[in-house]
């Protein structure tokens, strides 16, 4: 792997910290808990851990309303408990990445709480306000992403503020090169303890419109969607100018050596492409969630590949995620059996692929009743099902009380198959989830073709995906089985046969393959052609 980058060749794993292990009976997992569980991550094999916000905060959006950029919030720990589990997991060989939230402040941020002192504040630019409308109200049609306007009015200073989400988050005004700044001076503080990269939240929403014009309507939006997406975002979100501060934002990080940006980024894939920047000098992976939100058929999932494939730009490094702590758990979109199928297709496409805590188990959306609801998304739109709390449900890791995620009461409910679906238990089954994801990272990492080879299509045929990777000569067939009942798979007719290097499905004979073979429903094979 000499020739490309931890970020190319490794496998992310995204920890959400208040769900991943408790170490002071508090319900609420933190850094100490973490560094406790480090050995199940070096098990798995992946490469780097992404974590969620763990920044001083009053947790209205847990951790997304950060009120100081260089601590640890007391929930989580101590800046020593950061730099104990920083230590530890370089130790180990794992990359670090931490989360970081520019758009926006907690409105208890001391830069707001001097902004909204009066106009003439030396802090009052580093925020968006703006005067009434003439008639009076919010200065134009700008929504919120968590639903209703996205101004709030400071009666003290007649003015309001813009808030892309909860009112207790102010937006920064990124057209201001003092935030900008003062920014970059928080990430080089981590860079400068060792952090090896940061994942940018909403990097697409940084710079809004300086003319603050309305927003269209949506013709397509249907009442059981999210309020948000009445309007298109035209002039609150993708503007031009934000692709020169990700450029900027890049220009730190390669102040340090190997560091990597990584942007969410929720546009189409034109647009998302454009954040690679101008010479690949802005994010190294903008994040591609086109696997999240297309539907589960061999044909649709072959159409985005290759689109995505074609639109990369030259010197672009590809990226695949199939869940994160906003959206619902793969399990409970694509099945169990479907679940088995995705962790081959997201661990053998062409990229730097991602995990989400938990997908390992198979964990599905855990069902919250509505007392003890904690998303404030859920909260402001009740009934439209946009709660994420079934997605952020805790660890668990034995058959103990509580799953062994804590000695406490859980801030969220445990799954309820908790006795069998931990990691005790599944790590001691050799057929289990947990051991067919250690052994396609392993299958990764032993083989160049499947980290950094080459991506070729091979025709679909019916429920069947199948794609090459190549590399140096060597030529590895993935084969995907998307329908619930037994496939043929038809070797290219320029090899002699094929060798199965790995099944999704547990006991699979390892006999030569031949030009006629079949494939289980909901199977997927790794096959090393000769």
């Amino acid at each position: 792997m000499s020739d490309t980058l931890w970020w190319q060749h490794g496998v992310v794993y995204q920890i959400y910290p208040r769900s991943f292990q408790d170490s002071n009976g508090d319900g609420i997992g933190d850094l100490e808990g973490i560094r406790r569980r480090l050995d199940h991550l070096c098990w798995l094999g992946v490469d780097a851990v992404w974590i969620s916000p763990v920044f001083p905060s009053p947790m209205a959006d847990f951790g997304y309303d950060i009120a100081d950029y260089r601590g640890i919030d007391p929930i989580f720990g101590t800046i020593e408990d950061f730099d104990r589990l920083l230590a530890e997991a370089h130790a180990r060989g794992l990359k670090v990445i931490l989360d970081f939230v520019p758009n926006h402040t907690s409105d208890r941020h001391p830069w707001f709480l001097e902004s909204r002192t009066s106009r003439e504040s030396p802090y009052r630019d580093w925020y968006i306000w703006h005067d009434p409308a003439p008639g009076g109200g919010p200065p134009n049609n700008w929504l919120a992403n968590f639903g209703g306007s996205g101004w709030e009015f400071d009666a003290p200073t007649g003015q309001y503020y813009f808030h892309s989400f909860l009112k207790v988050q102010p937006d920064l005004n990124w057209r201001n090169p003092a935030v900008c700044r003062a920014m970059y001076d928080a990430l080089r503080f981590w860079l400068d303890r060792g952090v090896d990269g940061f994942r940018v939240d909403v990097i697409w929403l940084l710079v809004k419109d300086d003319r603050f014009r309305d927003n269209p309507p949506n013709p397509a939006w249907q009442p059981h969607e999210a309020s948000i997406n009445r309007l298109l975002q035209v002039y609150s979100a993708d503007r031009p100018e934000t692709l020169e501060v990700v450029e900027e934002m890049r220009a730190v990080l390669d102040e340090y050596e190997e560091r990597v940006l990584i942007g969410e980024i929720y546009l189409p894939l034109e647009r998302l492409m454009a954040y690679y920047g101008r010479d690949m000098k802005g994010a190294q992976l903008p994040f591609n969630f086109q696997l999240i939100f297309t539907a589960w058929n061999a044909a649709a999932i072959a159409r985005i590949v290759a689109e995505y494939e074609a639109a990369l730009p030259p010197g672009g490094w590809p990226n695949w995620v199939l869940g994160n702590h906003d959206q619902k758990r793969i399990a409970s979109r694509v099945g169990r059996g479907g679940a088995r199928l995705a962790a081959m297709l997201l661990l053998t496409l062409r990229g730097t692929p991602t995990l989400y805590y938990g997908d390992e188990l198979g964990l599905e959306n855990v069902a919250i009743p509505p007392d003890r609801a904690q998303d404030p998304w859920e909260r402001n739109e009740p009934g439209l099902g946009l709660g994420r709390d079934p997605a952020r449900t805790p660890m668990p890791w034995d058959a103990g009380e509580n799953a062994g995620f804590t000695t406490g009461r859980p801030w969220l409910p445990l799954n309820e198959d908790r006795a069998e679906r931990n990691v005790a238990s599944l790590s001691a089954d050799p057929d289990s989830l947990p051991h067919l994801y250690r052994h396609l990272i392993a299958l990764r990492r032993g083989h160049a073709a499947l980290s950094t080879g080459d991506y070729v299509s091979v025709a679909t045929e019916g429920e069947v995906l199948a794609f090459e990777r190549r590399r140096g000569g060597v030529r590895l067939l993935v084969a995907l089985n998307f329908a619930q009942s037994p496939a043929r798979l038809a070797l290219p007719g320029d090899v002699a046969g094929a060798d199965l290097l790995l099944s999704t499905q547990p006991g699979r004979d390892t006999a030569p393959v031949t030009a006629e073979w079949q494939l289980g429903p909901e199977e997927g094979v790794v096959l090393a052609l000769r």
